[in-house]
């Protein structure tokens, strides 16, 4: 079950049991209380995007503003991201539609995709309509390999090649993600390469626990989780093991930076 399938069923069960609210207010509490006893750390320090990426400025295309994709200043980062190497490979855990696959496709040498095939979504009980979005911005790219497998049995070793950039966008729940990152970090190409977690948090300001518990505990020791950071203005966690410079808790009421947005439509 993907994370979209899962909220649709989480918000009719709240409409229908509004007592189930409090039970997913306690399954966060569980998380918090598991990193503060474990790590003593419920957040992760907020780096600025510009500390990233100086100049920070990008044009993504193919982003439809429907549900389920990640923020346009998500896939403005990982595209921005990928720039920064000379011949990129970029993995991609869960990308359905292929709206950050396309867009990171445009300036990176080659793309694979780990995420559910068809027949794996009509098992699980999607709508043919759902299931004809899967790979559509992505299937006709002759950078990117597409692999239909769920990422939580896939045996990441076949791969047998090693990566500058590694998004983890699959399912979102705690052990998914503590397995996707035990999976994918011996596959960084070297001390340059990057790992982003989407939905580190609930919004660009709020953390999501069971997401961070399961960073956390998928990686392999503390030297690798003091180098985990949240992006500010994003929904994003990242690594490298080289350290970013400047890491620091930004004020959630008094912005630092604003954005220029500009918004175009293209028929299809």
């Amino acid at each position: 079950m993907t994370s979209l399938q899962k909220a649709i069923l989480l918000l009719k069960k709240i409409i229908t049991e509004p007592s189930s609210l409090k039970k997913l207010l306690d399954y966060d509490a569980i998380y918090r209380q598991h990193l503060q006893e474990k790590y003593q750390k419920e957040q992760l320090d907020i780096i600025d995007i510009r500390s990233i990426l100086p100049g920070f400025s990008e044009t993504i295309k193919n982003y439809t503003f429907l549900e389920g994709t990640s923020l346009d200043i998500d896939i403005a980062l990982l595209k921005s991201l990928a720039r920064q190497f000379e011949s990129c490979h970029y993995l991609e855990l869960g990308s359905w539609r292929g709206e950050s696959l396309s867009n990171v496709a445009e300036v990176a040498a080659h793309c694979m995709s780990i995420s559910l095939s068809d027949s794996d979504m009509q098992n699980l009980g999607f709508s043919l309509d759902f299931i004809s979005m899967n790979r559509f911005f992505s299937k006709s790219l002759p950078n990117v390999t597409h692999i239909g497998h769920d990422t939580r049995t896939f045996d990441f070793q076949n791969l047998n090649q090693k990566f500058d950039l590694i998004f983890v966008d699959a399912d979102h729940s705690y052990e998914s993600v503590k397995l996707d990152t035990k999976s994918i970090f011996p596959l960084l190409k070297d001390e340059d390469s990057i790992i982003v977690w989407h939905d580190y948090g609930y919004s660009t300001e709020r953390v999501r626990p069971p997401v961070l518990a399961g960073i956390f505990d998928g990686l392999p020791n503390d030297e690798a989780r003091k180098q985990v950071l949240h992006v500010s203005n994003t929904l994003c966690a990242i690594y490298r093991r080289k350290p970013f410079q400047n890491p620091k808790i930004e004020s959630s009421i008094l912005p630092n930076k604003a954005f220029i947005v500009q918004i175009t439509v293209e028929n299809l």
